[in-house]
This record gives C-alpha cells, structure tokens and sequence, in this order.
C-alpha cells in the first residue's frame, strides 16, 4: 500500500490506496480504482484468512455514520418528478434510520423491468411518496443511483392529490392505488412486499378483500 500507511490519522475523502488486491472495511469506500475514508479514525489493515487480499477499515471512536452501500434496500421520500426520472431523499438504509438524509435518483429505465422504453415516471411516483429502492452500484458523489425494477420494490406509502391531509392510499392492484376517503384512484409502482422492519400500523396496504398485500406471494 503506497498511499497511507497504517496508523495514520484519517479524515473523510482522504485517498488510502489504489483498490487493486485491497477490499474495503468499515468505514471505506471504492472510488474509481482508489479506496478513500469515509469516517475520520485510524488506518487499520487486515489479511484474510488466504492472504490474497488485504481489507482496510477506519477504526473510530465514535458511533460510525451509516452510508447507504450498493445492493442495500433504502426507504426514500420522492422530491421530484420529470420524465427522466424520479429525486428523491433517502432516509433509511435497511432497517436503520439515517443521520442525513442523501439524494438519490431512479432513472426512467429503472423503475421497472418491462416496457422501459414507453414508460412514463410520473405515473408511477409522485413528490411525497415514501418508496423502498434499492443502491446500484455508482460513480458519482453527490448522489446514489437507484432502482424499483424489483416487484417488491416500489411505493409503499402515497397520499392522493386533493385528499383530505394525512390519508393514506390502498394499493387496489400492482400500478394503481386509491384513496379510502375520496374513492380517488391514481397509478402508481406498488411494491409487493415491505420488509418486516417497517411498523405495519403505518402501512394500511390491503386490498378490497381485506387481504394485507404486503406479505409476499
């Protein structure tokens, strides 16, 4: 390792070394050939049981921040919508809660798996859905690349637009879901299924039957 040697003092973005025979530990990430800090502690390298690859890590004092990593599950609020994409905030990665909030976005060709082409973001997001996505892995620094191609992926919380404040929608079928109050009815990606974490009593998601449509089938 050229870059930094063991023991030093590390700060967020500091550059440790080129990736190349090195995995990343605890408080590391993988940037363009180069692993970099993402926490403020002290450079610790670990060999594997193999020797064929050397792990850094950030050892630190303090409560490490949670940084949302390629193939985790986020819950995200949309911000906004175009007809290239979905913004969003992403407020929790698996079942934590974040410090930050931090932007991602869910490109058109993202958002499901048929029918990339034709189709339209905003009939399946808009701003103040609450959906689960998941990280794909990504180059750029000031936000993280998502997806809802998954069927459990999707929107799991949505108010109707002009129903009364704080009522929350039912999904009636997987691309549509309604208002209880106003019977309003409006397209959405409805995700299959919620992850166990989230609090039931806040997702009222059941079908005409009654049946909760957030088990997985």
């Amino acid at each position: 390792m050229s870059e930094s040697p063991v023991g030093e003092i590390c700060i967020p973005g500091m550059r440790l070394s080129p990736s190349q025979g090195y995995l990343c530990g605890q408080g590391t990430y993988e940037l363009k050939g180069y692993i970099y800090a993402a926490l403020c502690g002290i450079l610790k390298v670990e060999e594997d049981s193999n020797a064929k690859f050397t792990k850094l890590s950030i050892e630190t004092f303090v409560t490490p921040t949670i940084l949302p990593k390629a193939g985790d599950i986020v819950t995200a609020k949309v911000t906004v919508v175009n007809s290239r994409q979905v913004h969003c905030a992403i407020l929790c990665t698996g079942p934590t809660i974040l410090t930050r909030s931090y932007r991602g976005i869910v490109k058109k060709e993202d958002i499901q798996f048929k029918h990339k082409d034709s189709i339209d973001p905003y009939k399946c997001f808009r701003p103040g859905d609450i959906i689960l996505a998941k990280v794909l892995p990504s180059t750029e620094l000031h936000w993280y690349h998502l997806s809802t191609e998954d069927n459990e992926l999707g929107v799991a919380i949505a108010t109707a637009e002009g129903s009364p404040q704080g009522v929350t929608m039912i999904p009636i079928s997987w691309s549509e879901m309604q208002c209880p109050k106003t019977l309003v009815k409006e397209p959405r990606k409805v995700a299959k299924l919620v992850p166990e974490n989230i609090n039931d009593a806040l997702l009222p998601m059941h079908d005409t039957n009654g049946e909760n449509l957030l088990r997985s089938t």
